[in-house]
């Protein structure tokens, strides 16, 4: 077996090999000669079939994975002595102008870059944080008890946000009804958005007994293609306008939220350290985005397409198993441009292979103590963290998942050790994407 490597463009590399055709045909002698001890060949009693009877039924599948199985070694063989790090699978073609008594195949394939880190003291990243005082806590209480209201008849009140309203409503377009343009005691929320915007508009300020036509304008993407992007002309009519009465932060409410003892206190206090873990881990979460983005705009060696490719695929194949889980129909057929995701790919394997070689250079390894603290810490958000601790510490998936959180955590850290770093505090609302 002979075997050449070609510099291509970029990451691209050849692989000229080549095949003598007497130890093809010596290794596929012997392989016929095994297959034949056990073939059953009708005339023949089992493994008493010729040869040269085994060639003709077997011969052309042998030959064939004897090829395989020998391009397979020839090309390992030649990439070990080249010190290469292959990326992707090769492609394998045969070659037309075969020396006589050899058949040559040409493989095709990526290496891995030479991952360069640039200077970290030269990147601009922004660390964020936001605070956690007795407004955020009590704004949380009352998001609480908000959902967990009831609703009373309000007598000759006109409708407002946050009250429960019930409606019979029609609607038609060109004087015609449509589907589902026409419902009666229907209830909803005021002020939620769970309605079109005219819709809830026209409701507010109507009391019980009263009713309005308006016109309606449906968005061009609206779900209903039927009046997608059409204008209807509604009429409602108010059955009902119930206020809500919000729960008295007690005992009883304590309880109803978990807390065993029906300590408010000890809710309260329970409340703030929940928020204040979601708000930080949002705040983390910015802050990866914010240096991984600027390390990843800095890097500048080149990336495997085979990786990137993979990446692709692989996120496409996520987008087909959400839509079905959406319930969208020929999920698996409908057409996705690999367009779509193929500069966010390229910017992961850039991140990955950078992210490796940093770990690999300042020793970034998560130890065991630092998984079981970041497990721990997890752990808080559920009522039992010990039990969530222990699953996690003996399932070897969820404990590999806590690792790569926590290396992540390790390479975070250690760019902000030495990057300029501009501190930004968000204010609560806006962090957990209440306003």
């Amino acid at each position: 077996m002979q075997a050449t490597v070609q510099t291509l463009e970029g990451l691209e590399r050849q692989v000229d090999l080549v095949l003598s055709l007497e130890d093809v045909e010596k290794e596929v002698k012997t392989q016929l000669q095994r297959v034949a001890r056990t073939a059953k060949v009708q005339g023949f009693r089992p493994g008493k079939a010729p040869l040269s009877v085994i060639e003709r039924s077997h011969g052309p599948s042998v030959r064939y994975d004897v090829i395989n199985q020998q391009v397979g070694k020839a090309f390992d063989e030649a990439i070990k002595q080249a010190e290469l790090r292959v990326a992707g699978a090769p492609t394998v073609e045969p070659k037309e102008d075969s020396a006589e008594g050899t058949v040559a195949f040409t493989a095709k394939f990526e290496v891995y870059p030479e991952v360069v880190t640039p200077d970290l003291s030269a990147i601009e990243v922004t660390r964020y944080t936001t605070e956690v005082g007795q407004a955020e806590v009590d704004n949380t209480i009352d998001i609480l008890r908000k959902q967990r209201a009831t609703y009373k008849a309000a007598e000759d009140r006109a409708a407002q946000d946050n009250d429960r309203v019930t409606v019979d409503f029609v609607g038609t377009i060109d004087g015609v009804e449509f589907d589902g343009g026409k419902a009666e005691d229907f209830p909803f929320l005021l002020g939620q958005g769970r309605m079109l915007p005219e819709f809830e508009e026209a409701a507010k300020g109507l009391k019980a007994g009263e009713s309005k036509t308006f016109p309606l304008s449906f968005p061009e993407d609206y779900q209903g293609e039927e009046v997608a992007g059409k204008t209807a002309e509604f009429t409602i009519t108010m059955k009902e306008v119930a206020e809500p009465e919000l729960p008295v932060v007690d005992s009883d409410f304590a309880k109803s939220l978990g807390q065993a003892e029906g300590n408010v206190e000890k809710l309260t206090e329970e409340i703030r350290q929940n928020i204040e873990r979601e708000a930080k881990s949002r705040a983390l979460a910015r802050t990866k985005s914010s240096v991984f983005d600027a390390v990843a705009k800095a890097a500048t060696f080149d990336v495997p397409k085979a990786l990137v490719n993979d990446d692709v695929q692989g996120r496409i194949q996520m987008a087909r198993e959400e839509l079905k889980q959406r319930g969208i129909p020929n999920a698996d057929s409908m057409p996705i441009p690999a367009e779509a995701f193929a500069e966010e790919s390229e910017r992961r394997v850039r991140l990955g292979l950078l992210v490796g070689q940093l770990v690999e250079e300042a020793k970034l390894q998560a130890t065991p103590e630092q998984v079981r603290a970041r497990i721990e810490e997890f752990a808080k958000n559920y009522e039992k963290p010990e039990q969530v601790v222990a699953y996690y510490l003996s399932d070897r998936q969820r404990r590999a998942e806590m690792e790569n959180i926590t290396l992540e955590d390790n390479v975070v850290e250690h760019i902000l050790s030495q990057a300029k770093v501009t501190e930004e505090s968000i204010p609560f609302e806006e962090i957990m994407g209440t306003m």
